[in-house]
């Protein structure tokens, strides 16, 4: 078990002697947490088989679950993906470095375990100045799924990572919280029209003004082509139960028919009926701001664990903008429950 150490990284100013190290740890196969814009990152050479099969054991994550590889720079395209389609240089164009992930036709040079023994490879290019300098230090592509235990609220803050994955990993670079609190949006521009996989931190809307024919994909067989799209996900280990946004019957029912039942109950709210309709030291109270709730919502989850809460209402929030990424979540935190 590898001794994990912890370096902090202003990511404003980022150390290069620090990324050095971290660079060389991906060469000799090691494993290397890193924050993005979206998520902390579990980092390992894209094109080493074994070290692509730590990440998977230090996660406990299915085999069948593919990984999404993180570039710097364009070229490094050409070791990972077969042909870019002209929709995919206009969403590159538009929204890289950013949080959207591109599903594309992949080249030989992919081991199997990276994308689950399927034709198609999901890329990325994060905006986050410490993981750009990283894989540009590495020198090529780096996959970086969330550095979780599987099953579990994706990381936001290093801690989170310790949390799960101390002794796992031999380095974390922690730059504080990260911005946008969801993964990125995961779009398949090997089929047409395109299909958005999965919800994310590029809102569906922004990507219709370049791509006015994306759908949203329903068949099981398209969705497997992207990450968090099976198996449990995002859950902490508290009961989520679901309330519509506002419905303060909805939730005072679910309050006390768990607490009835002997439960500790936590809530996480934002519209003002439910916020100030109950006070307690287990009642997160949020902004009425998708934005805000995207970069708290994992964090709320495992602080509700931390405290022992066996249940937790979480208001929804409209599906429009980031807010159809923050219901993904949600939703697929209560079904996993």
């Amino acid at each position: 078990m590898p001794e994990t150490k912890i370096f902090s990284v202003n990511p404003e100013h980022v150390d290069s002697a620090i990324i050095s190290s971290a660079a060389e740890v991906l060469k000799r196969g090691g494993l290397v947490v890193f924050p993005t814009e979206t998520v902390y990152g579990l980092g390992a050479d894209a094109l080493n088989t074994q070290a692509v099969e730590k990440v998977f054991d230090a996660k406990g994550r299915p085999a069948d679950n593919p990984l999404i590889v993180h570039i710097s720079k364009e070229e490094q395209l050409f070791d990972i993906i077969d042909e870019m389609p002209k929709v995919g240089t206009l969403l590159t164009k538009q929204f890289w470095p950013g949080p959207l992930t591109l599903v594309v036709k992949r080249t030989f040079l992919v081991p199997d375990n990276v994308v689950a023994h399927m034709d198609t490879v999901a890329v990325r290019m994060p905006n986050h100045p410490v993981a750009l300098a990283l894989i540009e230090a590495f020198g090529g592509g780096v996959v970086a799924p969330s550095a979780n235990l599987s099953t579990k609220p994706s990381p936001t803050t290093a801690q989170h990572v310790l949390s799960d994955l101390r002794g796992k990993v031999d380095m974390i670079l922690d730059a504080g919280p990260t911005p946008i609190g969801v993964e990125s949006t995961v779009v398949d521009i090997t089929t047409d029209p395109p299909l958005i996989l999965r919800h994310g931190g590029l809102p569906i809307e922004r990507i219709a003004a370049i791509a006015p024919r994306i759908q949203v994909a329903v068949e099981v067989e398209s969705l497997m082509r992207s990450p968090g799209t099976r198996h449990r996900h995002y859950a902490p280990a508290a009961q989520v139960v679901v309330v519509e946004e506002g419905d303060s019957e909805a939730y005072a029912a679910a309050v006390q028919t768990h607490r009835q039942q002997g439960k500790q109950v936590g809530a996480i709210v934002h519209s003002a009926s439910l916020v100030n309709l109950e006070r307690s030291q287990f009642v997160r109270a949020l902004p009425n701001s998708p934005e805000i709730i995207a970069q708290q919502l994992y964090s709320l989850l495992r602080e509700m664990d931390d405290y022992g809460v066996q249940v937790v209402v979480v208001e929804g929030i409209a599906k429009q903008g980031l807010g159809a990424a923050v219901m993904d979540r949600i939703k697929r935190a209560a079904e996993s429950s």
